[in-house]
């Protein structure tokens, strides 16, 4: 014992030391091509987890040792750079080249360029204004030889326990981007970061959580190993489980199809399986159900005026008859789909208008904030909005999601007949069924355990601490059966105090008295409302301290890790730590189980077709 003590007192003054001679460095990180600010670039002492992240305008500061060290700058979309800092200068201003579609543009290298003795410059010879490149258009992003168009994500960060104990978001259930994602790689061609939403990614495959055995609907799992990509790091896995309902106990519907016939609409890929996917839903209907077609191009009209499900050569007969052709009034589609689904509506029923296009509304009310408001205000009175993304080339995935959000439904891309029969048959129930609405998480970490951590995907899911208590807040919604799945990066913490915060909920680890917790790493508490209630129920989970190997984790939770890897490789993310496709594989191994659709199994081929891609 006596000789632990000198030896605490020379590691301490060398900590000591090294932090007086640290320095702090400012500067600015933009963009090559408009000049903007980057933000939530991740600049970081290379091979460290000192790291910050620039903010809206682009600044950023760190704390950089006096002797110097080489930085590495990376935000999404963007090529990495790695920058000497050198022991005379006092701010790095780094313009970011964007990165180039390889399907389109061959890469472009410029060298960086000294500005003066304490400020490098790190400059990157823009496109030209007429060369093929990404366009900022409405806050999205457009791709070349194309319209296609994606919200930018800035990807979460890391957020130190003791500044941001809480963690807030909303769930998510849609899974567009996975088949979207898939589309690419089948076409060869890797996907614009913006289209990989990582969390759906993950969401798209099924776990075996335990079902929810008390009144609630829901239910919560937590488990957590080390993390897979950066073994210093621990990885933590939240799961949410909605309760099975059998299909003979679901309630009776009030559809009302929309769907878009404009010329856009007039691809194979398209109209012709739109046809194909809802008729795989009217196979589902039951006597009890009932509905309605309702077509948009240049004008908006009813085909088919609400039907009971019994008479399905009817249906089938309305959607036979559809042809392509015209302009886009996707507006005035929305607001005759309402109507009618108004005056069919069945209180103690599912009333729903599922919405199948590429996204481009270009005629009539289209306005983002326009068909926001006309949407949010039927959802109140009970109508849902579910969302199925169709074609290549110009979907507007940014209008999708937002649309779907907004009517508490859930957004889903359909590529194939087959993924059309998993949503309308597979998961019938999961689809248009909804057994919790406004699902809110909200997670916090306990700094005895936990310095610092990072929600892996998530991006536009993000709430305010004070938001989980707000009943007002919309949030995601859950179908019958479906899973959410969340996973958070931590880097693990020694001793120290975490600092007093006065949030909305008293705080559990943070006081004085809970200080001495030695087993719970985490609480979460979950928010969700009865499909009909306006008032919110809690239900909450601790996660206590498991010190596990990742290979001894349970297939699924092995199975999320890879495809949250995959996801952060495909975006090339800051936090990809040493992951790489050939370990992606390998964490997926043996994880396929009881897989009778064959998703487990299609998607380690999705990733080795991603590895030639990236060759």
């Amino acid at each position: 014992m006596k000789k632990i003590f000198p030896l605490l007192a020379v590691m301490l003054l060398i900590g000591i030391c090294s932090l007086a001679q640290a320095r702090l460095v400012k500067g600015t990180v933009k963009d090559s091509a408009f000049h903007m600010p980057v933000v939530n670039a991740v600049i970081r002492i290379k091979g460290t987890d000192v790291m910050t992240a620039s903010d809206k305008q682009g600044n950023w500061q760190l704390s950089i040792p006096k002797s110097g060290a080489t930085i590495e700058i990376v935000a999404s979309g963007f090529l990495r750079r790695e920058i000497a800092v050198k022991e005379n200068m006092t701010a790095v201003n780094v313009v970011l080249q964007r990165r180039p579609d390889k399907r389109i543009m061959q890469k472009k290298n410029a060298p960086e360029k000294i500005i003066c003795a304490d400020v490098v410059q790190a400059e990157i010879t823009p496109f030209a204004a007429s060369a093929p490149g990404l366009v900022t258009r409405n806050t999205a992003f457009y791709h070349p030889g194309q319209t296609e168009a994606y919200v930018p994500i800035n990807e979460n960060i890391f957020h130190a326990v003791k500044d941001q104990p809480l963690s807030t978001f909303s769930a998510d259930v849609d899974r567009a981007s996975y088949s979207n994602v898939r589309r690419y790689l089948n076409g060869g061609d890797l996907p614009p970061a913006d289209a990989v939403r990582v969390e759906e990614m993950i969401n798209y495959f099924d776990y075996h959580y335990p079902q929810p055995t008390g009144k609630d609907p829901v239910a919560i799992v937590t488990d957590m190993s080390v993390c897979p990509w950066n073994a210093s790091h621990q990885l933590v896995r939240i799961g949410i489980q909605g309760k099975q309902v059998d299909d003979r106990d679901l309630p009776p519907s009030n559809l009302v199809f929309l769907l878009d016939v404009s010329g856009s609409m007039n691809e194979p890929n398209k109209l012709p399986l739109v046809k194909k996917a809802f008729g795989a839903l009217v196979k589902q209907l039951r006597p009890q159900d009932r509905v309605a077609v309702v077509v948009y191009a240049g004008a908006a009209g009813v085909v088919l005026p609400s039907t009971h499900g019994n008479q399905k050569e009817k249906i089938n007969a309305a959607l036979d008859q559809l042809q392509a052709g015209g302009s886009t009034a996707g507006g005035a589609g929305i607001s005759l789909a309402y109507k009618i689904a108004r005056e069919n509506y069945l209180p103690k029923g599912n009333n729903r208008v599922i919405l199948a296009t590429d996204g481009d509304f270009n005629v009539g009310v289209s306005s983002s904030g326009e068909l926001e408001r006309l949407i949010e205000g039927e959802k109140d009175k009970g109508i849902f909005l579910s969302v199925l993304g169709f074609g290549m080339g110009n979907l507007k995935d940014v209008n999708l999601e937002t649309l779907a959000d907004k009517g508490n439904g859930n957004y889903a891309y359909i590529d194939t007949y087959e993924e059309a029969r998993r949503i309308f048959v597979t998961e019938f129930g999961g689809t248009l069924f909804t057994i919790a609405k406004d699902v809110k998480l909200q997670v916090e970490f306990n700094p005895n355990f936990v310095q610092s951590y990072r929600l892996v995907g998530y991006e536009n899911r993000i709430l305010q601490a004070e938001d989980f208590n707000n009943d007002k807040k919309d949030a995601g919604d859950m179908g019958a059966g479906h899973t959410v799945t969340a996973l958070y990066e931590i880097v693990p913490a020694g001793s120290g105090k975490g600092q007093d915060v006065n949030w909305v909920d008293p705080l559990k680890y943070q006081e004085a008295k809970v200080l001495g917790n030695r087993t719970e790493v985490l609480t979460v508490k979950m928010r969700y409302k009865e499909p009909d209630a306006n008032t919110s129920k809690l239900l909450q989970q601790v996660l206590h301290y498991q010190a596990k190997p990742f290979e001894s984790m349970e297939p699924d939770f092995r199975l999320a890790a890879s495809v949250a890897a995959f996801g952060q490789l495909l975006r090339e993310s800051a936090f990809q730590g040493d992951a790489t496709y050939d370990k992606v594989l390998q964490w997926a191994a043996n994880t396929r189980g009881n897989d009778p659709e064959g998703y487990r199994a299609e998607y380690q081929q999705l990733v080795k077709k991603a590895m030639l891609l990236q060759k």
